[in-house]
C-alpha cells in the first residue's frame, strides 16, 4: 500500500492556508457545505478562503481546524500559513511545565510491571519504558537500540524482534495498518516514509494460520505471540493517550501497555521480570 503525501520542496513557496484547509477538508471527506454548517460559517466565505480570495481570521482558522479534527501541530501550520503566530507549544517531557504529566507517565509505566509498557511519540520513537521491556531486547541488534529508537522498526526488522514473533505476518499487517491510519489522521509525511520502509522489509511467511491466531485472541483481537526463554507469551496491547492536551508533546505521546492474554503468560512475565533484577523506567 502506497500512502499519498503532499511534497513540499525546500525553498519552494509555502502552501497557502486555503490550499491546506481544502486538503484537510478533502482528507476528512467533507464538502464545503458540510464543513460550513458544522463550523457555523457561510459556504461562500469558506469558498473564498479556500480559493485565496479572502483571508480567514485567526479565530476562523482555529474553528475550522477543530471541526476538521486537525492535530495541534497541523493547527500551528494553518495559523502560520494564514500569517498568524502558532499558539500550541512544544516542550520536552522533562520540562517543569509538564511535571505533572511526566509523573503520570512514570507512574503508569512503573505501576504496569511486571508487564511491559512503553511511551512513544507521534513517530513511534521510544520516550520511556519500564523495566519489563528490557529482557525482551537481549538478542536485538545494537544498531536498532541506538537512540533514537523507533519501536516499529525494532519490532519488524529481521535483526529486531521479528524472528521471535510467532505470528509475525498477522502482527506486521496490524502494525502497518495502524501506521497507515495514523498517517491518514495526521498527514505526517515522515509516517508515510516509515510505512514505506517497514513495508519493504522481508515479508514473513505465515508461521501460524490466521485461524490459530484468532483462537488465541478469542476472535476479538490480534495478540502479540512472542517466543522467550520462558516459553511463548500471548500479549494484548492497549494504547493510552492524554485526554485534553494543549501541548504538542502531550498530544503526540502514547503509552503502549501490554497485558497477558492468559494465566501462563502472566506467570512467565513475573518470572522474566523477577530474574532481570531491579531497575527503573528508562
Amino acid at each position: 500500500m502506497t500512502l499519498p503525501i503532499r511534497s513540499h520542496a525546500p525553498g519552494s513557496p509555502s502552501p497557502a492556508v486555503g490550499d491546506l484547509l481544502r486538503e484537510w477538508r478533502q482528507r476528512r471527506h467533507l464538502s464545503q457545505l458540510a464543513l460550513a454548517l458544522e463550523a457555523g460559517v457561510s459556504q461562500r466565505h469558506l469558498s473564498f478562503v479556500e480559493s485565496g480570495r479572502a483571508r480567514p481570521s485567526r479565530e476562523m482558522v482555529l474553528q475550522l481546524a477543530v471541526h476538521l479534527d486537525v492535530p495541534l501541530r497541523g493547527r500551528n501550520g494553518l495559523l502560520l500559513a494564514a500569517g498568524y503566530a502558532p499558539v500550541f507549544s512544544e516542550r520536552a517531557l522533562d520540562d517543569p511545565a509538564l511535571a505533572a504529566a511526566h509523573r503520570a507517565v512514570v507512574r503508569v509505566l512503573e505501576g504496569h510491571e511486571p508487564y511491559p509498557a512503553l511511551a512513544v511519540d507521534r513517530r513511534w520513537t521510544l520516550v520511556a519504558a519500564n523495566r519489563a521491556v528490557a529482557p525482551f531486547l537481549e538478542d536485538v541488534s545494537a544498531a536498532l537500540l541506538a537512540p533514537p529508537v523507533n519501536v516499529l522498526r525494532l519490532s519488524l526488522h529481521p535483526e529486531g524482534l521479528a524472528p521471535r514473533i510467532a505470528n509475525l505476518a498477522q502482527w506486521r499487517a496490524h502494525l502497518l495498518e495502524r501506521l497507515h491510519q495514523q498517517f491518514i489522521a495526521s498527514a505526517d509525511a515522515e509516517l508515510a516514509a516509515l510505512h514505506a520502509e517497514l513495508a519493504a522489509l522481508p515479508a514473513p511467511s505465515p508461521g501460524r494460520s490466521a485461524s490459530a491466531v484468532a483462537a488465541d485472541g478469542a476472535g476479538v483481537f490480534i495478540p502479540l505471540l512472542l517466543d522467550t526463554r520462558e516459553g511463548l507469551l500471548s500479549l494484548i496491547s492497549t494504547t493510552t493517550v492524554f485526554g485534553t492536551p494543549v501541548d504538542l508533546t502531550l498530544e503526540e505521546l502514547a503509552l503502549e501497555c501490554f497485558f497477558p492474554a492468559d494465566d501462563a503468560t502472566a506467570e512467565r512475565l513475573r518470572r522474566i521480570v523477577g530474574a532481570s533484577g531491579d531497575g527503573a523506567p528508562a
